[in-house]
């Protein structure tokens, strides 16, 4: 089973991907064998002065993702991932969540 996690402006398949990672509005999180999604809202991280990126990666860890799929992040949330093993994707700005899961299929497996 592999879980992944969307920033995402709204809360399903067709909503803009977020290009920023620990501001993101909110995520998807989304079960790859059922195609089962959660959508996580993310506003009360993202009004936070500093550390959002890290706060976000941790709520992120708790959700068992393996795979994050997102605009940009920081080198501090990036981090937080790679040490938890967690598979980053970036640079999906402009698509939607489901065409992000398209371009992205191979890799997601």
């Amino acid at each position: 089973m592999t879980i992944i996690a969307v920033s995402c402006i709204g809360k399903d398949l067709k909503s803009r991907i977020d290009p920023r990672f620990g501001r993101a509005k909110g995520f998807l999180v989304i079960d790859l064998e059922t195609m089962r999604f959660e959508h996580i809202d993310n506003s009360k991280i993202s009004d936070t002065a500093r550390g959002a990126g890290i706060q976000t990666a941790e709520m992120l860890l708790k959700k068992d993702v393996k795979i994050v799929l997102t605009g940009a992040i920081g080198p501090k949330a990036e981090s937080v991932l790679e040490a938890a093993k967690i598979k980053i994707i970036c640079g999906l700005d402009n698509l939607t969540v489901e065409e992000a899961l398209t371009k992205e299929e191979r890799q997601l497996k």
